[in-house]
């Protein structure tokens, strides 16, 4: 996505989709000597993409409109993630709406924001993307109202018949929602790759759906999730309640990095719906487990007792995805 603002496509402004984007960076960033970057946005490419621009050398500020980075998260989590970006020195300027981007003296870029104007030599676009559907629209393929991507089945057939579709152009279903969405992830695009040329092949073949499971790293940091926020939840008609603890991600005694995980149920059933993670180690472990868990149907008294490997190294013999189950079962029966 592009803001659409005027001089976006100056020299010096860039998106990344792809390898040559990879490229054309480094390229860039050699040939004219760069010494400063601006991201915009503050989701999961402007966090990895802060970290690369930082070890390359690169003085990086973050430029966006709310007020905490990555808003899928938690607050408490976004905060976390904040204070890892500022002590790596990445500048994080929040608050700001970009207006306009202009050249500057000696081929250095001028970010115009409704809040001042930022001088540096690169600028990177990091707002996000929406489903490419051109071709698919132009051969009469059922575009989705609510998402905007390609409808497919369960095949990933779409509403032409000898057509598939796979990837970030098209629809998947969630299994905790139970809705079509949008969810634009490499893992995803892989299988339904496979699925596709199956089917497409004359194997019949179906992808049962996702759990929305994604994790980002950024400097130190592991930042996971699976299903729904409570927001999510509440859209796809559950009650939810949810919890954020916080532990190590080693037994208490071997004093491990600090780890929080936040799970959310639906308070009338106590079905697990979602769950988040961040900490220096065991976030994209914990959310593994517990997108296992959503895949299949389990609710908080099967996770208060789960069976988990256990050793200090790892975590304790109470892990923290049981003591996560257990209170938030006695947060929903208490009340």
């Amino acid at each position: 996505m592009m803001p659409g603002i005027p001089g976006e496509t100056l020299d010096g402004v860039f998106s990344l989709k792809n390898l040559s984007d990879a490229i054309r960076i480094k390229t860039y960033i050699r040939d004219h000597d760069c010494r400063r970057a601006v991201i915009l946005g503050a989701g999961y490419i402007a966090m990895e993409m802060c970290e690369a621009l930082k070890t390359v050398g690169l003085e990086t500020k973050i430029v966006y409109r709310g007020k905490l980075p990555v808003k899928k998260w938690d607050a408490e989590f976004s905060k976390v993630i904040l204070e890892e970006i500022t002590r790596s020195g990445v500048e994080f300027i929040p608050g700001k709406k970009p207006m306009a981007i202009e050249k500057g003296r000696s081929g250095s870029l001028h970010l115009v924001t409704d809040g001042g104007d930022i001088e540096t030599d690169i600028i990177l676009m990091g707002l996000g993307v929406t489903p490419e559907v051109g071709l698919a629209k132009s051969i009469g393929c059922e575009i989705s109202e609510g998402t905007g991507a390609v409808q497919v089945d369960f095949t990933q057939k779409t509403s032409r018949e000898g057509i598939w579709s796979a990837g970030d152009c098209c629809e998947v279903f969630h299994r905790v929602s139970r809705k079509w969405i949008y969810i634009p992830l490499g893992d995803i695009a892989n299988k339904q790759g496979r699925i596709a040329g199956s089917n497409i092949g004359g194997r019949p073949a179906r992808l049962e759906g996702v759990v929305g499971a994604t994790a980002f790293k950024v400097f130190d940091l592991e930042v996971a999730a699976c299903g729904l926020s409570e927001k999510e939840a509440l859209e796809s008609g559950f009650n939810p309640e949810s919890t954020l603890v916080w532990g190590r991600s080693t037994a208490r005694s071997m004093g491990g990095p600090r780890l929080g995980l936040k799970i959310v149920a639906d308070r009338s059933s106590g079905k697990l719906l979602g769950a988040q993670a961040a900490g220096r180690g065991g976030a994209v472990r914990k959310i593994d487990v517990l997108a296992a868990c959503l895949w299949n149907g389990f609710d908080l008294g099967d996770l208060s007792y789960l069976d988990l490997a256990y050793a200090p190294p790892f975590g304790g013999a109470w892990d923290l995805i049981h003591i996560a189950a257990q209170e938030l079962l006695r947060k929903i029966t208490s009340s």
